[in-house]
């Protein structure tokens, strides 16, 4: 009996070992391939939201209240996207900068809106004013201390608040200004809130008006 117990003790004790070992976990290898996924995905994912050629515009009409906000590659305003570098770089610059100060005239609001402009807000990388004879400097410190794709693309973001007298006039934007003006600019993808509700479009140079 004594060798019987003995020899049964021996085969069950693997099994109890295995009974004692912790769980293969499947849940978590999942998550962790799902997260390299997922992080390797993330990159990919985030190239098209600088696409030369493309701008974002965001249109709220409201009470009166007029909210534009224009979000675009530099390179559909000025042609580049690097530092200034040159003097005339830096004049392109600067008379972008003035242009985009003239929000009314930009977007072509009818007079009979009787739209007052508030100060628009501007940002962007290339609108840090640097002197000229610490441009070289800049820009290489830039490249020392940035990631290459930093160093690469630049974005223009313009903000415009306007109070309307006669909101009812503004039934329209003709945006063919912009198209003309700004020769790297090739569509609008546009989201507008107005009377008539929210709307997305996209605008090109044959389909340059903006309907509220």
């Amino acid at each position: 009996m004594r060798l019987l117990l003995s020899a049964l003790s021996l085969i069950l004790l693997p099994l109890s070992v295995l009974a004692a070992a912790p769980p293969h976990d499947h849940a978590h290898e999942h998550a962790h391939a799902h997260s390299e996924h997922s992080a390797a995905a993330a990159p990919a994912a985030s190239l098209g939201s600088h696409q030369h050629g493309v701008a974002q515009l965001d249109v709220v009409l409201e009470a009166g209240e007029l909210q534009i906000d224009w979000h675009t590659p530099a390179a559909n305003l000025l042609g580049f996207e690097h530092a200034p570098r040159t003097a005339a770089e830096r004049q392109a610059v600067q008379q972008l900068q003035a242009a985009l100060q003239e929000g009314a005239a930009l977007f072509a609001l009818p007079a009979a809106a009787g739209c007052t402009a508030a100060t628009p807000s501007l940002n962007s990388p290339l609108f840090e004013t640097h002197a000229p004879a610490d441009a070289t400097h800049a820009h290489e410190h830039e490249h020392e201390h940035k990631p290459a794709a930093a160093a690469e693309h630049s974005d223009i973001q313009a903000r415009y608040r306007f109070t309307c007298q006669q909101p009812a006039a503004l039934e329209s934007l003709n945006l063919e200004g912009l198209f003309v003006r700004f020769a790297g600019l090739e569509r609008l993808q546009v989201q507008l809130i107005g009377p008539a509700g929210q709307q997305g479009l996209s605008l090109d140079t044959r389909h340059s008006q903006l309907r509220f």
